[in-house]
C-alpha cells in the first residue's frame, strides 16, 4: 500500500486506511467505537454486518485506530460487583505554586482513583475513590491528600446510596 495518500487506492482495505488516517472521528469510526464499547469482542464481520460495510474496512479502521492511539480495547470492571464497598468524592483545592495538572497525575497513579476532573469553581479537582472497604479512606486521605505541600484544602464527600453508575462512556450519537 502506498504511503502517499494524494495517489489512488489500489483496494478497498488501502481505501479504508486512507480514509481512516485522513478523518480518524468520521462517522463510521464512531459507529464502529460505539460498538466496541457495547462489546469489545465483537467480531469484525458482525460490526461489518451491522454497519454494512466490508469486514476489511472494519478490521483496517479498528488496526489504525489503536495504532494511531485513538482508541483501546479492555476490559472493564464494575466495582459494584467486585469489591466495591466504598467511595468518595474529594473536591481539591490545590495549593500556590502546584497546577492541577500535577496533582492530578500524581493522585490519577492510585488504582483507587477511578475519575480525575479539572473544574472551574469552588474546587480546581474532583476526584472520585472506589474503596473495597470505608476503613481505607482515611489512609489514603492521611498518606495522599492532608499534609501535602501542592494541596491546599480537601473536601470529603462519601457516597450514601448510589442511584446511578454508568460505565460505559457518553454516546454523542446514535445507535447504529
Amino acid at each position: 500500500m502506498s504511503n502517499d495518500a494524494n495517489l489512488p487506492a489500489e483496494t478497498e482495505a488501502e481505501r479504508s486506511a486512507l480514509s481512516a488516517r485522513s478523518s480518524p472521528y468520521d462517522a463510521l469510526n464512531q459507529k464502529i467505537v460505539q460498538l466496541l464499547q457495547v462489546d469489545g469482542r465483537m467480531s469484525f464481520r458482525e460490526i461489518a454486518e451491522r454497519l454494512d460495510v466490508s469486514e476489511g474496512t472494519v478490521r483496517n479502521r479498528v488496526t489504525w485506530m489503536k495504532e494511531a492511539g485513538v482508541m483501546t480495547i479492555a476490559a472493564v470492571v464494575d466495582p459494584t460487583v467486585v469489591q466495591y464497598k466504598a467511595d468518595a468524592m474529594l473536591g481539591i483545592k490545590v495549593a500556590p505554586g502546584a497546577t492541577p495538572a500535577e496533582v492530578a497525575e500524581r493522585l490519577g497513579r492510585h488504582s483507587e482513583v477511578v475519575y480525575v476532573l479539572w473544574v472551574s469553581g469552588r474546587y480546581d479537582l474532583l476526584v472520585e475513590l472506589v474503596l473495597s472497604a470505608e476503613e481505607q479512606l482515611t489512609p489514603f486521605l492521611t498518606e495522599h491528600c492532608y499534609a501535602r505541600p501542592d494541596i491546599a484544602s480537601v473536601e470529603v464527600m462519601t457516597g450514601l446510596k448510589m442511584y446511578k453508575n454508568q460505565f460505559l462512556l457518553k454516546r454523542f450519537f446514535d445507535a447504529p
